[in-house]
């Protein structure tokens, strides 16, 4: 097993540390900060009843084709030329 270190650093720290690394380093540390604000978001809306909400009056207009994705939408326009 790994092992485990947390570090409490300075945001004026961590920016150093940032930018002593490469591009490689830096998209890949971009890349694992994205997917946990993703994480960390999804985790906000299933926490919201308001966003639930709204996500399942959203499944329903498209389940009841009210709504179209904008695949549909674009290929209905290209046959209305």
């Amino acid at each position: 097993m790994p092992a485990i270190v947390k570090l409490q650093l300075s945001l004026e720290v961590l920016a150093e540390a940032i930018s002593s690394l490469d591009l490689t380093e830096k998209r890949q540390l971009q890349e694992l900060i994205e997917q946990q604000i993703f994480e960390a978001e999804e985790a906000l809306y299933e926490d919201n009843a308001e966003t639930l909400s709204e996500i399942q009056a959203v499944r329903a207009e498209y389940r009841d084709g009210e709504s179209m994705t904008i695949d549909e939408y674009l290929a209905k326009r290209s046959h209305e030329r």
